[in-house]
This record gives C-alpha cells, sequence and structure tokens, in this order.
C-alpha cells in the first residue's frame, strides 16, 4: 500500500536489527483483526456475545440498535469465517439458530478489553490533547 508515491510504515519497520523478524502471515492477520473488530457491527456482536453468551438471531438484533438483517448476518458469517463464532443449528421447525462465541472469539474479546479499558482510563487526557490541538492557529 501507498501513499502519494511513498511506502506507508509497516510494523516492523522500527524493529532492531537483531530483533526476530516478524512473520508476514502474522502481520497479514493483525492488521485484518484489527479492521474487522474496528467495524462498527463487529465490535457490538463480539461484545454482546461475550457479555451474555449464546444468542439467537433476533435477540442479537434486536440488542445492536440499527443493524440491518443483511448486515448481521454478513457480520456473523464473517465472524464464524474467521472462527470467532460458532452457529448452532438445531433441527426443529421453525429453524432454531443460535451463535456463540468460541474459545478464540472469547479471547479475541479480551484482548479488545484492554483496549476498551485503556480508552475509559485515558479518555480525559485524549480529548484534552485534541482540544489543545483543535486550539492552535
Amino acid at each position: 500500500m501507498e501513499n502519494a508515491g511513498h511506502p506507508l510504515p509497516r510494523a516492523t519497520d522500527n524493529l532492531s536489527e537483531d530483533a526476530a523478524p516478524i512473520d508476514p502471515r502474522v502481520e497479514r492477520l493483525v492488521n485484518e483483526l484489527i479492521g474487522r473488530v474496528a467495524d462498527k457491527w463487529t465490535l457490538l456482536v463480539l461484545e454482546l456475545l461475550e457479555e451474555k453468551g449464546t444468542l439467537r438471531f433476533t435477540q442479537i438484533a434486536r440488542q445492536v440498535e440499527g443493524i440491518s438483517q443483511k448486515m448481521l448476518t454478513h457480520t456473523l458469517r464473517q465472524m464464524e469465517r474467521d472462527g470467532l463464532a460458532t452457529r448452532i443449528v438445531h433441527p426443529v421447525v421453525p429453524p432454531h439458530v443460535d451463535y456463540a462465541l468460541t474459545p478464540l472469539g472469547n479471547s479475541l474479546s479480551a484482548a479488545f478489553c484492554g483496549v476498551w479499558t485503556w480508552a475509559e482510563t485515558h479518555l480525559a487526557t485524549v480529548e484534552a490533547a485534541r482540544a489543545r490541538f483543535d486550539a492552535r492557529d
């Protein structure tokens, strides 16, 4: 990826020469997961399933305000593809489908919980820094 003809910085750019090289597959996964969780809906669904446990599609739809059925389906499919959530189909009429986080999804949620805690702790400091910056002429 480039910006005006200049390569964008990579996570590996500031490593010392004696640091172990970063596997490009790991770097790609980190970037993909940050992008996925930064998506408004994935983070909300991830946190909801972490907090509430196994839920039906309709329960998730009711509790994630503003999400369309199409977007919820897409979000859950992406989470399932990444191994973050599992889809449990109960063979009954009418069909009953539940969703739950996998152990992998729980571990990702715990990792992002740290970011959430950091944001809560430093909210006032970040807002003050932004206000100082925005006040400059």
